[in-house]
């Protein structure tokens, strides 16, 4: 007989950006790259983008009933995303902005394993609540805000009152913490207060997710595991800590388990993979019967095989 996937039951409605990925293979991380010239690459792809979509289409893809919930251009580009959505198996709720487009990322991946975004996205910045179709919420098992940096009306208030009408429906919580742009451009005291902004929504966050760098940089802290208490005290109930070659990591209760990446021989993809992490997580929670070591090992074996282009979870965008 074959055995039930830990995801076919599962939900989750996903409020976060959606946009193209120009995404390039893994390029050597040169001095070449800041001077005039040329680099070529084994490929160039362009895919669904933008935490929340990846998110979305990475639960999808596992087999869970999945919402997602972001803002568009009216444009031919947020058309294309719309139905790639709709044709991975999710349900799309999309706001459409009048007069701003549909964003676009470049992805570059290098073989060091580090990447970097080149951004413009300028519907998800206009993301507000009131843009928000949250009818059926309840019937969701989890909740998970992407992106958290990237919209103004949703950093200051929106995410609070999302996050309050989650637990009013019984829904937990996750939340992505991942680098906020602003952390290298903006000056000392609007960094401060968008922090502040994201710290105030925490006692309405079941889950806080990101990695190593990412939640010291948002707590202020050199130490991780001061800043995985800091989370906590601050009203967070678990934090999911990405580990990259080092493996994942689950904080609760004072304790930190980790559990070791699973073997990666070759690196086809590299955005994305957190995401897919993270998303295992968020399925699993309130998962008793499997513990929080095995959630861990089935989410690094799954991350392995995306990076290694054995499971594909992102899809392509068509004409």
């Amino acid at each position: 007989m074959k055995r039930e996937s830990p995801f076919s039951r599962a939900s989750l409605c996903v409020v976060g950006n959606v946009n193209r990925d120009v995404k390039s293979s893994p390029l050597a991380p040169r001095e070449n790259l800041f001077s005039d010239g040329e680099t070529s690459v084994d490929s160039i792809t362009e895919t669904i983008g933008g935490g929340g979509a990846n998110s979305a289409c990475a639960a999808a893809a596992l087999g869970a009933r999945v919402t997602f919930l972001g803002k568009i251009g009216a444009d031919g580009l947020g058309d294309r995303l719309e139905r790639a959505l709709a044709a991975h198996g999710l349900t799309p709720r999309l706001a459409r902005a009048a007069d701003q487009p549909t964003g676009t990322s470049i992805a570059l991946a290098f073989a060091n394993g580090h990447r970097h975004f080149v951004s413009c996205l300028p519907a998800s910045r206009t993301l507000a609540f009131a843009d928000l179709d949250l009818t059926g919420l309840n019937q969701h098992a989890h909740l998970l805000r992407a992106d958290v940096w990237f919209s103004e009306p949703m950093l200051f208030g929106g995410n609070q009152a999302l996050f309050r009408l989650a637990q009013e429906s019984g829904v937990p919580v996750s939340l992505d913490l991942n680098w906020d742009p602003a952390w290298g451009s903006a000056g000392a005291d609007a960094i401060r207060s968008r922090k502040q902004a994201v710290r105030e929504a925490l006692p309405w966050v079941d889950l806080a997710h990101g990695n190593r760098r990412e939640l010291l940089a948002f707590t202020d802290d050199d130490d991780l595991e001061t800043a995985l208490k800091r989370l906590l005290d601050w009203g967070v109930k678990g934090v999911v800590v990405h580990l990259g070659a080092s493996g994942a990591g689950y904080y609760s209760d004072g304790v930190l388990t980790i559990e070791p990446a699973a073997p990666v021989e070759t690196m086809v993809n590299a955005a994305g993979a957190g995401d897919l992490l993270s998303v295992v997580l968020m399925l699993l929670y309130q998962r008793p019967e499997i513990s929080i070591p095995e959630q861990l090992r089935l989410a690094n074996a799954l991350v392995a095989e995306f990076i290694q282009g054995k499971r594909q979870t992102i899809p392509p965008l068509t004409a």
